[in-house]
């Protein structure tokens, strides 16, 4: 089972590492490494130090050079750092040689990841998917993990499954991950059953990369309270709303947000909770105009659209955080005008891109919140007339 306790008693203090491998430069390694801080704070931790190495491959045994590694441990033993996050997939020899050479705690970001959804996950579907995603995660580490599975003192990293030596064994494992998938099948037909029951209504699904604003959106639309914070991976499960507009009834659901580098087992493990946005009729892309790498977090979510063939599907891309953008973007001093032209050229080199299918609001501010009403009701009302042209009362 899951340790379901917080055991951190304080903010641990981190250090990242990152690197720089071909066809990357040290700036992305950073913008990655900013993800991940931000990723170790929502857990409870706090970064104190990054190392970047640049490498044409990863270190078979440690990940990092030699040097480096002595590096980091003389920095972790002089600083009383608990805790390593490396921002790539560690096997478990290399977690167990760079435990050995620092003394202290190593995770990599899969694992990090996973301790979130661990904290997050509140219904029995989300646990038993995050407990999944953790026994495949560990099942090929197991022979130098062992050690790393012993630690149950608390902390960030600590909150996987198994508490005992036997819990190594992979027979054991396998058997865990064989009765979570038949689990999470019957959790699944129990979810079928009960998306068919909503009958001939509209679905329209929330969609973005992680922390652009999706939930503030629900409420906003749906008039509901769904959680909303600054924080990764504020909600796992995903929630559906029937709303009304001018008579004209739909459903709207949100839904887990994308990141880069999401553990594949994990994709694997929550595919059933996105099967709202593979069974929707029209997807609204929420994105973080604010956020200084906002085209690739939009090109992260496109690609996980395409492995989920929900890719072609009528899109509406949401720009949100309008007032932040503009924050960051413009100096005090700009006039007015001049801020006007540089929106306009910007929303119209989106609405070329998506065909006209840009909105630029501000969820926080209200901004444009009722034309986003207005042009989802126009939506739903257009697909409602193709799809059930005999039944009027759904568009009028």
């Amino acid at each position: 089972m899951i340790d379901k306790q917080n055991k951190i008693g304080k903010e641990e203090q981190a250090v990242l590492v990152g690197v720089v491998q071909k066809e990357q430069n040290e700036t992305q390694v950073n913008e990655y490494l900013d993800e991940l801080a931000f990723l170790a704070e929502t857990a409870g931790a706090v970064t104190v130090k990054r190392f970047i190495q640049k490498l044409a491959r990863p270190e078979p045994k440690t990940f990092v050079g030699k040097g480096k590694l002595q590096e980091i441990a003389e920095y972790v033993r002089t600083h009383g750092v608990e805790l390593i996050i490396f921002d790539d997939e560690l096997t478990g020899a290399q977690i167990g040689n760079i435990e050995k050479e620092t003394k202290v705690k190593v995770i990599d970001r899969s694992d990090l990841i996973l301790d979130i959804f661990a904290r997050r996950a509140k219904t029995a579907q989300a646990k038993a998917q995050v407990e999944l995603a953790q026994y495949q995660y560990i099942l090929p580490r197991l022979r130098g993990m062992w050690s790393h599975l012993e630690r149950l003192g608390g902390g960030i990293g600590t909150r996987g499954p198994g508490e005992t030596e036997i819990e190594t064994d992979r027979r054991i494992v396998r058997e865990k991950i064989s009765l979570l998938r038949n689990r999470l099948k019957e959790i699944d037909k129990q979810a079928f059953t009960q998306r068919k029951e909503r009958g001939e209504l509209i679905r329209v699904s929330l969609v973005g990369y992680t922390n652009v604003g999706k939930s503030t959106i629900m409420n906003l639309l749906s008039k509901s309270e769904v959680l909303a914070e600054n924080k990764l991976f504020a909600t796992l499960d995903t929630t559906t709303r029937k709303i009304v507009y001018e008579t004209t009834p739909f459903l709207l659901s949100d839904t887990v947000g994308f990141i880069r580098k999401l553990p594949h087992h994990l994709v694997e493990s929550f595919k059933s909770t996105l099967d709202e946005v593979r069974e929707a009729d029209i997807l609204l892309h929420v994105v973080d105009l604010s956020h200084p790498q906002y085209e690739d977090q939009m090109g992260t979510v496109n690609k996980t659209l395409q492995e989920l063939k929900s890719f072609e599907k009528p899109t509406l891309t949401i720009f949100n955080k309008l007032d932040e953008y503009v924050k960051k973007t413009f100096d005090p001093w700009l006039e007015e005008d001049t801020k006007a032209e540089i929106l306009r050229d910007l929303e119209e080199r989106w609405q070329r891109a998506t065909n006209g299918n840009a909105l630029f609001i501000s969820a926080l501010e209200r901004t444009n919140i009722e034309k986003l009403r207005e042009v989802i009701l126009s939506k739903v009302r257009e697909l409602y007339r193709v799809r059930y042209p005999y039944k009027t009362e759904f568009f009028y």
